[in-house]
């Protein structure tokens, strides 16, 4: 039996990148559909930074801080039509930017599940530190979003899989 060269190598090579990607997490609630995510850039910061972030949300401030942040992660994801993240957090404040289609985004939040569309050229912040959230490619074409993480561990996984789907979703 004689195995197509293409196919076994495009398999391998998305299970790797897959890996790759979410290496060191739990099992969680698994991703789907995703196309790709390379590591665009890591750096640890020279001097001394605290990150905070202060955004209002549902009629309330959140407040991401991460004094003596650690590491900046800087992520390009692309996630296939139908696909998700999982559900997850981040060690520190994300910042994320839809560079094309339209993500997605549903937490928790007072009891309610709540979805949040963003389009290509919008961004929005992910307060992390434990706040749950997955994502979704409901469109089309792929969905492919910039992050940026902020205070993640030197070395370490800008994803912290969250076994447990939040009971309000």
């Amino acid at each position: 039996m004689r195995v197509n060269r293409l196919r076994l190598f495009a398999t391998f090579t998305s299970a790797a990148v897959i890996v790759l990607v979410f290496a060191g997490t739990a099992s969680g609630t698994p991703p789907s559909g995703i196309v790709s995510g390379p590591i665009l850039a890591r750096g640890d910061f020279v001097d001394d930074v605290d990150v905070k972030i202060k955004l209002e949300r549902d009629g309330s401030t959140v407040v991401s801080n991460a004094p003596g942040a650690g590491e900046v992660v800087v992520q390009e994801v692309t996630i296939a039509p139908g696909g998700t993240t999982g559900w997850h957090s981040h060690p520190g404040p994300t910042v994320v930017v839809v560079k094309a289609g339209t993500l997605t985004y549903v937490r928790a939040a007072g009891g309610e599940c709540i979805a949040t569309p963003y389009s290509a050229g919008t961004a929005f912040v992910d307060s992390g530190q434990g706040h749950a959230h997955t994502a979704f490619n409901l469109g089309a074409e792929n969905l492919v979003l910039i992050a940026t993480y902020f205070d993640v561990p030197v070395g370490g996984s800008p994803r912290i899989d969250v076994p447990v789907v939040p009971s309000a979703c």
